[in-house]
């Protein structure tokens, strides 16, 4: 199910079409980062660099030189070693980079000061983003300058440099079929562990024992890693958009908001659920729930072809307006609200975020000043949500403490959006008889 040989190859091709000519592109692998001490963080590639390679090894560089006729694709990497691979790991080596990989060259990183700048001279134009990683910008432009300092000899030194992310992510922003399909099964196992922590759940658990369960699913299929660092919020701390401690303990009567996802194949699924900790609703729980839902719903609703972006934000933001004003907890004309931005007290985010390899995506949201266009092939979240603070003296004391967000990941098709995330139970109906079957 991962993304084949030949298409990254076609990602290459597609963007060095949109280069200009005698141009070059550069671009470095993440860097490895200390955890503590002389223990590291589980490397993450770049997504940039995985997006055009499928190369997951750190210390490399990949280069792209359309129209070199000793091959356009070159990579800089590791070297075998066999020490080395025997404490840390197997690597392709240069040898390995152009078999497996594609590669037309491939040198050795601990090579790249002697033959990158040779590739750089006499290119008009390098395509790198600059500001990403201070280090290696610092790098590039001693290349640059070695070369500027052979202009008396004949050397040539690019005049310009442009920025790689606005073409790259671009196209990083419209899926292909096999994307697709990694994503598909992406929140096919996001949306099992949600259906799992929901049958785990019972007074008296502690969050983080929520987020095992959640984390044993992604793994037991085959992703090992979230693909951000997940929410299990009850009670108060569902109001709190970004908790990630996960150290309380569940009391009955609260709701649980879990946001949670899986990287697969170095794609992301983006869920949240949000369910009584019980098993049953009350009254107000369900009230404001369900108002989330038929937000959600009416969002949806929005994306397709042609709407602009923000369209299914403003959606959400109507229900929302008009279902707090008639559970009164907003007083007003709704359209005055709206405009006042009243909704804000509860609803504080927008309703969505491109999703791909990150799980908050690049490219534009506004093009020439105006919101994008929805096109077939982009895949977004979709996730209202209503926050009562606990503190929130304004409201009757019912409504308080009150945290609910829903949240699926569509996709634009050319009739209109397809879900990848239903299996997750969203229903009040669905989730209260999920979870009575599991007592």
């Amino acid at each position: 199910m991962s993304i084949s040989r030949q298409e990254f190859a076609r990602r290459r091709k597609q963007l060095m079409a949109m280069m200009e000519p005698n141009s070059i592109a550069i671009l470095p692998a993440a860097p490895e980062k200390v955890r503590s001490r002389d223990t590291e963080y589980n490397f993450r590639q770049d997504s940039d660099f995985y997006y055009l390679t499928g190369f997951v090894e750190p210390e490399s560089v990949l280069v792209l030189i359309p129209g070199r006729d000793h091959g356009e694709f070159v990579l800089f990497c590791r070297e075998r070693d066999r020490e080395k691979e025997t404490w840390n790991g197997y690597r392709a080596g240069p040898e390995g980079a152009c078999e497996r990989f594609g590669a037309d060259d491939a040198f050795p990183i601990d090579d790249i000061d002697d033959i990158l700048p040779g590739l750089i001279e006499g290119r008009e134009r390098v395509y790198y983003a600059m500001g990403k990683d201070a280090d290696f910008d610092h790098q590039v432009m001693v290349w640059v300058n070695a070369i500027r300092a052979q202009v008396r000899t004949g050397a040539i030194p690019p005049g310009e440099f442009l920025d790689l992310d606005h073409f790259l992510h671009d196209m990083r922003l419209y899926k292909s079929a096999a994307e697709v399909r990694v994503m598909k099964r992406a929140g096919e196992i996001s949306g099992n562990a949600h259906a799992r922590a929901m049958r785990s759940c019972k007074p008296g658990m502690y969050e983080y024992q929520l987020e095992a369960e959640i984390q044993h699913e992604f793994a037991m299929n085959g992703a090992r890693f979230p693909a951000y660092n997940t929410i299990v919020g009850g009670g108060d701390n569902g109001c709190i958009l970004h908790y990630v401690d996960n150290c309380d303990q569940l009391k009955d009567g609260d709701l649980v908001l879990i946001d949670a996802g899986c990287e697969y194949e170095y794609y992301a699924a983006d869920i949240t659920r949000t369910f009584p900790v019980n098993g049953k609703f009350s009254k107000e729980q369900k009230a404001l729930y369900e108002l989330t839902l038929k937000a959600q719903e009416a969002t949806i609703a929005e994306i397709k072809p042609g709407n602009h972006w923000n369209a299914p934000h403003e959606a959400s933001v109507r229900v929302i307006t008009e279902g707090l004003v008639e559970l009164g907890l907003l007083l007003g004309d709704v359209d005055k609200l709206i405009e006042d931005e009243a909704y804000k007290e509860f609803y504080m985010h927008r309703v969505a975020h491109w999703l791909g390899i990150d799980v908050h995506d690049v490219g534009d949201y506004r093009v020439g000043g105006e919101w994008r266009v929805l096109e077939p092939g982009m895949c977004m979240t979709v996730e209202p949500g209503i926050y009562v603070a606990p503190d929130n003296a304004g409201v009757d004391a019912k409504w308080r403490g009150i945290g609910i967000r829903i949240e699926d990941d569509v996709l634009i098709t050319k009739d209109g959006c397809e879900i990848l995330t239903g299996n997750a139970p969203k229903t009040v109906d669905e989730i209260e008889a999920l979870m009575a079957a599991s007592r």
